[in-house]
């Protein structure tokens, strides 16, 4: 009965039939599978099982694929590492040959144009801070204010800054057409800074897979409006982000992001470090077990597992503590507090009038389940904008769409093939469903949600109380 869903990233610790199935039964919605690594043959043939076990089980399960974006990164050195000493000043120049203590490769010339005198920037996840003191032509140099060691190829990042970089490079736009060929069934793209990124994406994806736009660069925060607008779901990359803004600010934009996403009837994912431990450790710690139960009260439709599950000696142990939580915070009389207090108002449409009056009946009738019949997944997503507190039975006759609900929050999703003319054969499958699964019982009511017509999208218009049978 949890509402809130799990993400968990596949990789050499969990890309075997028995362990996804494990993970699965564990409580795993939705697989992610990290384009960063591994080849499309790879994905293909992890893609393959998750279909075969959501065939067996008779359960759609969400495939997600994580396109890697642009990622800068520094170049190597003579003798694969040096120690950056506070004080130090470095020279960063567009000669590709390996460097030592007194110059580093930089293999991207569009940062030349964009920093600043005296700007910061951060390589090694902020691990080693650097200030800006002088910027030539094709080199800047910088003065170590935080040291460390630094080794080949690590990350580069330029806080507060628009980077002049597209989101999609072409390994994404051909990781993309491998993943829409494997029929994964949301895309997610990193580095996006404008609304203009996300539309890109949306004409190379061409309907085929929903979009996921990942928030990890300060740009996408300025332009959040315009991004929620056109993405399908959004995911808050805390690893990334946490970089290039003060870490003071990270909690207080992970609840306005997910309000506002909430608010558009759009999933919303929150996502990395959340049981960071666990990759070696069997127990969370306490300020882990919070950081995910904040994810909940913040009303969040999922949370993610990264290289606790992909590389971790605990994925599936991962898996159960995260469920563990889940459950625990949804039980909060706290949590029923606050997703009363932060409901979002209607939006002015019928379809959304009909949800949202169905949310209301669903408590005044003491209804035990709301079911959806939908061609788009619109009518299910609105649904779970109200954030109910019993289960959502999400009934449509595309598959596809089916798979996409699974990361949405409490939505239950169930392929119905069959055409269907009236509400007479929608409630009678409903009303089985509901009983087989043990959401309700015999004499239990539910609240039901359709169109008329009926196959026709975005004509939600009907609203009828219904009994198990």
């Amino acid at each position: 009965m949890r509402q809130t869903k799990i993400l968990a990233t596949l990789g050499p610790a969990s890309n075997t039939r028995e362990t996804i199935l494990e993970l699965f039964e564990t409580g795993v919605d939705v697989f992610r599978l990290n384009f960063s690594h591994g080849t499309a043959a790879d994905h293909a043939a992890v893609a393959d099982i998750i279909r075969g076990i959501e065939k067996e089980y008779n359960r759609p399960i969400g495939i997600l694929a994580d396109m890697q974006g642009p990622k800068l990164r520094i170049g190597t050195f003579k003798n694969g590492s040096i120690m950056a000493e506070r004080g130090m000043k470095i020279r960063f120049d567009s000669d590709p040959a390996p460097g030592d203590e007194t110059r580093i490769y930089m293999p991207h010339p569009e940062i030349f144009g964009t920093l600043k005198k005296d700007g910061l920037f951060f390589i090694d996840d902020g691990k080693v801070r650097c200030r800006v003191r002088e910027i030539g032509d094709d080199y800047f140099v910088a003065e170590i204010r935080a040291g460390g060691k630094l080794s080949d190829k690590k990350g580069f990042n330029v806080p507060e800054t628009f980077l002049p970089i597209p989101a999609l490079t072409d390994k994404d736009k051909k990781d993309l057409e491998s993943a829409l060929e494997i029929g994964v069934d949301w895309i997610a793209q990193s580095f996006v800074q404008t609304a203009e990124d996300v539309q890109e994406a949306k004409d190379l994806i061409k309907g085929r897979a929903a979009l996921m736009v990942k928030l990890e660069k300060p740009a996408a925060l300025e332009n959040l409006d315009s991004i929620i607008a056109l993405a399908d779901g959004v995911m808050l990359a805390r690893g990334d982000l946490g970089v290039e803004i003060p870490p003071e600010d990270v909690p207080s934009t992970q609840k306005r992001v997910v309000r506002k996403v909430r608010e558009a009837g759009k999933p919303v994912v929150v996502a990395t470090q959340m049981l960071e431990s666990m990759i070696e450790s069997s127990r969370p710690t306490r300020a882990e077990a919070s950081d995910v139960a904040t994810a909940v009260y913040d009303g969040a439709d999922a949370v993610m597992l990264s290289a606790e599950t992909a590389a971790g000696q605990h994925p599936i142990r991962s898996v159960d503590i995260m469920n563990k939580i889940l459950v625990r915070t949804e039980e909060d009389d706290i949590y029923a507090e606050l997703m009363e207090d932060i409901r979002p108002d209607a939006i002015g449409n019928p379809s959304d009038a009909i949800t949202t009056a169905a949310f209301y009946v669903a408590q005044d009738v003491d209804a035990l389940a709301i079911v959806t019949y939908t061609i788009s997944g619109s009518t299910a997503q609105r649904m779970a904008r109200q954030r109910p507190d019993v289960p959502i039975l999400c009934l449509t006759p595309d598959i596809n769409v089916a798979r996409k609900m699974a990361v949405c929050y409490g939505v239950n999703a169930v392929h119905t093939p069959e055409t269907v003319e009236d509400f007479t054969g929608p409630a009678q499958h409903a009303s089985k469903i509901l009983h087989d699964q043990g959401y309700a019982d015999k004499g239990d009511r539910f609240i039901m949600t359709a169109g008329v017509p009926f196959a026709v999208s975005g004509t939600t218009n009907i609203l009828r109380i219904a009994e198990v049978e």
